[in-house]
């Protein structure tokens, strides 16, 4: 049973690693977006 356990809390820290790394994904995402958005209205002269 302990090394069930062990596999069970090594796949739980895997997915929350998962997670992570999709959500850390997503912030770098959204803010190249942001980013290149500001650019283009600064280029267009809307600010």
């Amino acid at each position: 049973m302990g090394d069930r356990q062990k596999v069970t809390r090594r796949e739980w820290m895997r997915r929350l690693g998962w997670m992570a790394a999709l959500w850390a994904g997503g912030v770098v995402a959204l803010s190249a977006l942001a980013y290149l958005i500001r650019m283009i209205m600064q280029a267009l002269g809307m600010r």
